[in-house]
């Protein structure tokens, strides 16, 4: 199956946090490059959907516009447990968006709004 998302950078203020955040939340590796490349990338696979978070001047986390959804299968009671501890808030609580499973929506450290996804809770 091709996906139609290849690929995300999803700006941020703070590489270290943001990184921090979301190796906790999504329980993923994250590597950061040298400071001269202001890029931490998440872990994938061949096939996986990836992405990146990234620091540049004139890019600006945002609360408004595009909801990317990442995937917490089987834990997103877990995952929205860490949002707070770890720096976010969750603005939507777990619900069901039946038949696709579950979303929570949160904002992550920097700002940006996200979903979690599972298709079990």
């Amino acid at each position: 199956m091709t996906h139609r998302i290849a690929w995300f950078d999803m700006p941020v203020k703070d590489l270290g946090r943001a990184s921090d955040f979301y190796s906790k939340v999504l329980d993923v590796e994250i590597e950061t490059y040298g400071p001269d490349v202001p890029v931490a990338v998440m872990q994938h696979g061949p096939g996986d959907v990836a992405g990146c978070l990234y620091r540049e001047d004139g890019c600006e986390p945002s609360s408004r516009g595009a909801l990317l959804y990442f995937a917490v299968e089987g834990r997103i009671n877990e995952a929205v447990a860490l949002i707070e501890f770890n720096g976010g808030q969750v603005l939507e609580p777990v619900k069901s968006i039946a038949p696709h499973g579950h979303r929570a929506v949160v904002l992550d450290t920097e700002g940006n709004r996200i979903a979690l996804h599972s298709e079990e809770i």
